[in-house]
């Protein structure tokens, strides 16, 4: 079986227009559907926006369905020039930017205190370009998190809930895949106004892919 979780009910409606549904309940305020996505067993979790959120949603889905492997998908923000609005990446490495014990420990910006190393590795697909993801609980135009994001962990993409599935996935041990669309970039304007005009087209792209990825996933 494979294990989805997204954050926003817009990111489920474009896997859900391809899954038969068997079931659709609501748990710990969360909507839950299991059924067959494009003819593979699947289950989706549709999280609520934020790290919280999506790292209890992702151990709910862990623990509850143990799915071989889980996929993350939905918009994200890019944060250069490598990157353009809509285009479709597949997240090979990602950290938490907002993590921070360094006064504590000394560790890079990032780090988590159980690993080494800011950046945690993802499983990728072949025929994807691979960019790496920044996940905070922040959406902002904060020119102290761009450079942060950019220069210090150059980071390519940043969201608010991708590394907080992956954190979890990597603590269970389970298999886990990232895909974003790109819906707004850094330095071309304010980012509220640029999502709210590109996440339809975004997500249309994202779409296209879901069919192959799921395909060549298992």
């Amino acid at each position: 079986m494979i294990g989805f979780v997204v954050a926003m009910q817009k990111e489920a409606d474009i896997l859900l227009r391809h899954m038969e549904i068997s079931s659709s309940v609501t748990k710990f305020g969360r909507t839950v559907v299991e059924g067959k996505a494009f003819g593979k067993d699947a289950v989706l979790v549709v999280c609520g926006i934020g790290k919280v959120n999506a790292a209890t949603g992702t151990e709910y889905l862990l623990t509850k369905y143990a799915p071989s492997l889980v996929v993350n998908f939905g918009v994200a923000g890019g944060l250069n020039d490598s990157m353009h609005i809509a285009g479709v990446y597949a997240i090979s490495h990602s950290v938490e930017y907002d993590f921070d014990l360094t006064q504590l420990n000394g560790t890079p910006m990032g780090t988590l205190d159980e690993y080494a190393e800011p950046y945690l590795p993802l499983s990728v697909l072949n025929g994807f370009e691979t960019k790496k993801l920044g996940t905070g609980d922040r959406f902002n135009d904060s020119k102290e998190d761009f450079l942060l994001l950019s220069e210090t962990l150059r980071a390519d993409i940043r969201d608010m809930e991708g590394g907080a599935v992956i954190h979890a996935c990597y603590k269970e041990e389970v298999p886990v895949y990232s895909f974003k669309a790109i819906s707004d970039l850094a330095g071309s304007g304010n980012t509220t106004e640029q999502y709210l005009a590109n996440c339809a087209k975004a997500l249309s792209a994202l779409e296209e892919k879901l069919e192959g990825i799921v395909k060549a996933l298992c």
